[in-house]
């Protein structure tokens, strides 16, 4: 192994979708994520907040829930949810505490993937 440590300063995930913009509004409306670029084939979402470098690797969703394709911390898992049923999307995982310290529940975005949106408690 090298000497010299490389720093990872982030780690995006490309999805691959059939309209980014259906799915860049999903995305929006629920996590208030801003428009960071727009090239029209591919649509960069974010927020002001600094997020840390991590990538997980599971072969199970915990407590018998299948793998999501992405987990999303948020700070008032509450008030996502109530968007997420307003906007009628649907729910795979109900909101749960569990007993390694989150409260969680799954969404299907309207590319299909299934979200894990997070609060530590």
């Amino acid at each position: 192994m090298s000497e010299k440590r490389v720093t990872v300063k982030r780690i995006v995930a490309d999805l691959s979708v059939d309209d980014p913009a259906k799915v860049a509004a999903f995305y929006r409306e629920v996590f208030d994520l801003d428009l960071l670029m727009d090239f029209g084939w591919v649509l960069t979402l974010g927020s002001g907040c600094a997020a840390s470098v991590q990538l997980s690797l599971a072969r199970e969703g915990g407590s018998g829930a299948p793998v999501p394709d992405l987990s999303i911390e948020v700070d008032d898992l509450d008030e996502v949810h109530a968007r997420v049923l307003r906007i009628g999307a649907e729910v795979v995982y109900p909101v749960t505490e569990e007993p390694w310290g989150v409260r969680r529940f799954f969404v299907r975005d309207p590319a299909a993937r299934v979200l894990n949106v997070l609060v530590h408690i």
